[in-house]
């Protein structure tokens, strides 16, 4: 989840024609998303580089087994009317962890810092008091 959407990420898009005449892409992207910590939840500035080439196939083509299953690129159905916004928040989408956390950051505390007792507590209590 995005803390804002303060922020630049700059992205190039080229198209060419591989060694065996099937088209692909290429996105490089670099920036500076505002995540929100998962621990502390404040903002925090995560760096974002990612290069992917992309292989199109027209929609409706199946996409070939060896394709699937080679991590080096992905396949993906692209027609003319290809969103070109869409694609790049899709990687960018995938680049971001699932829980962004600073290096190191305390929990929040609850106003007053008062300390709130576990509800496990009374049952370790329960458990030493029937052994005895």
């Amino acid at each position: 989840m995005l803390a804002g959407s303060e922020g630049v990420v700059s992205f190039v898009l080229a198209g060419e024609v591989d060694g065996e005449g099937s088209p692909t892409l290429s996105l490089i992207a670099d920036g500076v998303l505002q995540l929100r910590c998962q621990r502390c939840l404040s903002a925090m500035g995560w760096p974002v580089k990612l290069e992917s080439e992309l292989h199109l196939v027209r929609p409706g083509t199946p996409i070939p087994e060896d394709e699937l299953e080679n991590d080096e690129f992905d396949t993906i159905e692209a027609g003319a009317d290809l969103d070109v916004l869409a694609l790049l928040e899709e990687e960018l989408l995938l680049a971001v962890p699932i829980a962004p956390r600073h290096e190191s950051c305390d929990a929040p505390r609850p106003l007053g810092e008062v300390k709130k007792e576990s509800p496990f507590a009374a049952l370790a209590g329960l458990g030493s008091k029937s052994r005895t």
